[in-house]
This record gives structure tokens, C-alpha cells and sequence, in this order.
């Protein structure tokens, strides 16, 4: 069995990994407390519900709030991703760019290095 970042039980996690792991599960549960406290707040006017009718609303908005912020989170990972991608071929297409002209800066002193010593040997 693998996990989200697609390792087997038998290895270790990173204190990094970890501790971004821990992060992750405290915000999720700080996003259930404030979806159930809002399916209460708004379930709290409706005084004529029935305690069965007001826990299954509340239950709907909880799991509706969940399902958006899910959907939310999904797509700024997604956006995340794509950012990353274009800048990966930007610092790509910067480092070759910067290659070519440390080679073309090389090769312009190599050859004036060349034409003083055939000057000097002339």
C-alpha cells in the first residue's frame, strides 16, 4: 500500500514531509469545525425544524462546504502545478540562454587572445 506521495509503509517519512502532513490535517479539521459552525449558525433561525431535520441540513451544508473547499484546493494544486511548469521551462530556456552566451564570451576572448599572440609573434 502507498500513500499520497506514493511511498510503501516501509519507509520512512522526512521530519519535512511530516511535518507539512500535520499542517495539511490541522488545516482540514480547522475547515470542518468553521463548516460545522456556519451549518449551525444557519440552521439556528429555522426554529421550527425537527432535531432530525436540522442535524440532517446541517449535515448537507457541512458535506456541500467540504466538497467546494476540496474543489478549491484542487484547483489552486492544479494551478500550483502549472506555475511550476512554466517556470521550470523558463529557468530552462534563462540557463541555456546564459550558457550560450558564456560560450560566445569565451570564444570571442579566446580568439582575441589568439589574434595578440599571432600579432606579437608577426
Amino acid at each position: 500500500m502507498t500513500d499520497a506521495a506514493g511511498r510503501t509503509g516501509g519507509e520512512p517519512l522526512s521530519p519535512a514531509h511530516l511535518v507539512n502532513q500535520v499542517e495539511g490535517y490541522l488545516l482540514w479539521q480547522a475547515r470542518v469545525a468553521e463548516a460545522e459552525e456556519r451549518a449551525r449558525a444557519f440552521t439556528e433561525p429555522l426554529q421550527w425544524l425537527t432535531t432530525a431535520q436540522r442535524e440532517e441540513i446541517e449535515e448537507h451544508y457541512v458535506r456541500d462546504c467540504l466538497a467546494r473547499a476540496r474543489a478549491d484546493l484542487q484547483r489552486v494544486a492544479d494551478r500550483c502545478r502549472a506555475l511550476r511548469g512554466e517556470y521550470e521551462a523558463r529557468y530552462r530556456r534563462l540557463r541555456a540562454r546564459c550558457l550560450a552566451f558564456s560560450i560566445a564570451g569565451l570564444t570571442v576572448v579566446a580568439a582575441a587572445v589568439l589574434l595578440a599572440v599571432a600579432a606579437t609573434q608577426s
